[in-house]
């Protein structure tokens, strides 16, 4: 049988469009299949509906080799058995809550009660209740389920439809750029998620590929901010001045280490995220693989 090409699909950072442009991956000896599955010129990909979200996804199963989504999720889903998580990489993402301009919501304390719209068990859900809660008790966060995913919630706000949201990566800086207020920072750690059974040494060319775009976007990211209109519906092209923007998404080369495993997951069983707290079976060795 004749070996599958890599599947690589950009996920809401400019890493894997660099290593893209440079011949990265090419270099590595990749023999691979760049899909552009985040690009879309209405939207509707990112917008998946009520409490859908990233453990969704997970689910039904995802057709890259390797995926992105925030570490709480990639844990317990790896827990579960939909994948196994690369326990030596992790990234960070620029994160906050936004309001509109004129909105009355001044600081965290305002946000009491008001409906902040998140992705169900997505980064923005955990990273909301995260930063909140040192700033209220539990039955004062509103977290609203009913808006869609990232894109999906980026275009209600800025329509004046929604009261606050979390935005990260593109629609963060976006919201930025056209005077939307960060009522407060929610950075969060997204963790790769490996699927199937691709070759290690491919993994290892796919990883040392995104190193190098990583040190390329550390060092010039005035030069690769405008990959973001690769994720933007085009109808917001226009208005976008990239050049403003942040490098966004930072890949981590460090290990996510067994105790931040294992310390997640308690955080995760403390808030009741997961109906019955079903955090999944599998530990930290069995749940996790080393690709670097």
């Amino acid at each position: 049988m004749a070996k599958q090409k890599f599947i690589i699909e950009p996920h809401f950072r400019l890493q894997e469009w660099i290593a893209e442009e440079k011949g990265y991956y090419k270099d590595e000896g990749l023999d691979y299949v760049f899909r552009e599955q985040v690009q879309a010129t209405d939207g509707k990909i990112h917008d998946k509906g009520n409490k859908i979200g990233a453990m969704q996804s997970f689910e039904e199963g995802r057709k890259a080799d390797v995926s992105c989504a925030c570490h709480w999720t990639v844990n317990v889903a790896a827990a579960k058995g939909h994948g196994r998580l690369n326990r030596d990489v992790y990234s960070v993402a620029p994160s906050g809550i936004f309001v509109a301009p004129d909105s009355p919501i001044k600081t965290p304390a305002d946000l009491a009660g008001v409906p902040i719209s998140v992705g169900f068990q997505s980064g923005s859900h955990y990273a909301s209740i995260q930063a909140l809660e040192s700033y209220m008790p539990k039955d004062k966060i509103n977290l609203s389920f009913n808006d869609g995913m990232l894109f999906k919630r980026m275009e209600l706000l800025l329509d004046g439809k929604i009261p606050a949201a979390t935005l990260f990566s593109g629609p963060y800086y976006f919201a930025e750029q056209l005077g939307f207020r960060k009522i407060m920072d929610n950075t969060f750690m997204i963790a790769n998620m490996v699927h199937g059974d691709p070759d290690m040494a491919d993994l290892h060319r796919f990883f040392r590929a995104l190193k190098r775009a990583q040190r390329d976007l550390d060092l010039r990211p005035e030069l690769y901010t405008h990959y973001y209109k690769k994720e933007f519906p085009v109808r917001y092209h226009d208005k976008m001045d990239t050049r403003r923007w942040g490098p966004g998404e930072r890949i981590v080369f460090e290990p996510y280490t067994e105790e931040t495993f294992n310390t997640s997951r308690e955080w995760i069983g403390d808030h009741d995220i997961f109906e019955g707290c079903d955090l999944g079976k599998k530990g930290y060795e069995e749940a996790t693989v080393s690709v670097m």
